[in-house]
């Protein structure tokens, strides 16, 4: 028996023939995105080696990936990603559950949402570096804070689309599952889940990027390494290089977070694809 799902239109655009243009199709798509990125870093850097600029407040590539260089090779820059790394994956995965639980019962629920989705709603409006001295008297300068605060930065996108999805689903198609007389686990499986999956893989995808933006805000409680630390180091110490390292680094690691994360979407997406009507 297959149910109709509402949520097939993410994968089909995404198999959809697309036509390259001479630039994509010469290049393979991977380094297209970096052609910006380094076009910029080319100029900055020529426009340092001319003259036209001393880069002593923005220093030029080169001396950035000296740096990141330096770093790896005392072994500084593997603790400082170790340690972020640690404290992101920790709080986006506290984060996830949470949001999804939450999210899924006030979509579910009526009554759980008008008593519940007001509060949320306020609180997500509170920017995240308020909740950082709330967090540092509540549970001292150490792990615990900076999890639960980047754990606060995931859970809203992550809430919001699982709750907005499973409030979008077509009724028709619950009423379709209900015919059959599925059980409330077997709803959820076959009708509830392939509908609001390319929603939710989405908010997952923003939760993450989210939590990269608040290990910051996180690692500036007293940490002692991390990327977030390496920022203030170079701030304290006078060393703009540091500084534009660790946003680098930042970056890259994101990027690749990011990547992964799409990647590991993408079989979901096929199973996703599997609830379609056929013909």
């Amino acid at each position: 028996m297959t149910i109709i799902s509402a949520g097939g239109g993410a994968q089909d655009i995404a198999e959809r023939p697309v036509r390259r243009g001479r630039l994509t199709g010469a290049v393979p798509t991977a380094f297209v995105g970096l052609i910006v990125p380094a076009v910029l870093a080319l100029g900055w850097e020529a426009a340092v080696a001319l003259g036209w600029s001393q880069g002593r407040l923005m220093p030029p590539p080169s001396r950035i990936l000296a740096t990141l260089w330096d770093l790896a090779q005392s072994g500084d820059l593997l603790v400082h990603v170790l340690a972020t790394l640690w404290r992101v994956g920790a709080g986006f995965l506290f984060g996830v559950l949470a949001g999804t639980a939450l999210g899924a019962l006030t979509g579910y629920l009526t009554a759980a949402r008008r008593l519940l989705d007001p509060t949320f709603q306020a609180l997500r409006s509170i920017p995240s570096i308020a909740w950082v001295p709330l967090f540092i008297l509540w549970f001292g300068i150490f792990e615990t804070s900076k999890v639960i605060l980047i754990a606060v930065g995931v859970f809203f996108p992550v809430y919001l689309a699982t709750s907005g999805a499973i409030m979008g689903v077509d009724r028709k198609l619950v009423e379709v599952g209900r015919i059959f007389r599925l059980s409330g686990p077997q709803l959820v499986w076959r009708v509830l889940l392939p509908a609001t999956l390319p929603a939710y893989l989405i908010a997952l995808r923003t939760g993450l990027g989210l939590g990269w933006m608040f290990v910051v805000a996180a690692e500036f409680m007293g940490a002692s390494e991390g990327l977030g630390f390496l920022l203030v180091d170079g701030q304290m110490t006078g060393q703009p290089q540091i500084i534009l390292a660790a946003i680098v680094a930042f970056a890259v690691l994101g990027k690749l977070t990011d990547g992964l994360l799409a990647a590991a979407s993408r079989p979901l997406l096929r199973w996703q694809d599997g609830f379609r009507p056929e013909g």
